[in-house]
């Protein structure tokens, strides 16, 4: 319901340890534009841009929404990356969630919460554009070809005053040494 998502949202806004770490982009070293937080079932780490997540123990509620998503997909999932936008100005760049640790075929299955946001979808072949409208208690799953033949983004929405929360649970397969700096 629209009051249980709300209830989430808030409950996490207050209690999760929100971290801006640095990546590096095109050169460039900086803090992300927007806040996160990474859980993970026991000796799995995770990251991007050249940047490591710091793991935090797993949240009860996160955990028992996990196991329920497991069950509803049929697929495991060992961790969630959170991400909070604080308002329009937090974004979240063109990418694919491709890393060789999560696979040929990741899931990538991400709840929102809070404020509605466009999720930029472009195809890496032709440069088509959808937009999709996030919902707060949606839930959209990427998987199959979808990393290898798309890029998504959160782009800005600078009239957007209005916080979101977004759930992105996922399958890391353990790889031993992964050099991150």
């Amino acid at each position: 319901s629209a009051q249980k998502s709300l209830d989430l949202f808030y409950y996490l806004q207050k209690n999760l340890r929100w971290q801006q770490p640095d990546v590096t982009v095109y050169g460039k070293t900086g803090p992300i534009p927007r806040l996160q937080c990474f859980m993970s079932d026991l000796n799995i780490e995770y990251g991007y841009s050249s940047s490591k997540q710091i793991v935090e123990p797993w949240d009860e509620l996160l955990l028992n929404m996990r196991k329920r998503l497991e069950s509803h997909l049929n697929q495991p999932l060992n961790s969630l990356l959170v991400n909070y936008y604080r308002d329009g100005n937090d974004t979240m760049g063109w990418h694919s969630d491709d890393e060789i640790e999560l696979g040929d075929k990741p899931t990538i299955v991400c709840v929102s919460l809070g404020a509605d946001r466009v999720l930029k979808l472009k195809h890496k072949a032709s440069n088509k554009v959808t937009d999709l409208k996030l919902q707060s208690g949606s839930c959209l799953i990427m998987n199959g070809h979808s990393q290898r033949d798309y890029q998504h983004a959160i782009p800005k929405q600078t009239t957007l005053a209005h916080p979101r929360i977004s759930l992105t649970y996922r399958f890391i397969k353990h790889i031993k040494q992964k050099q991150f700096s």
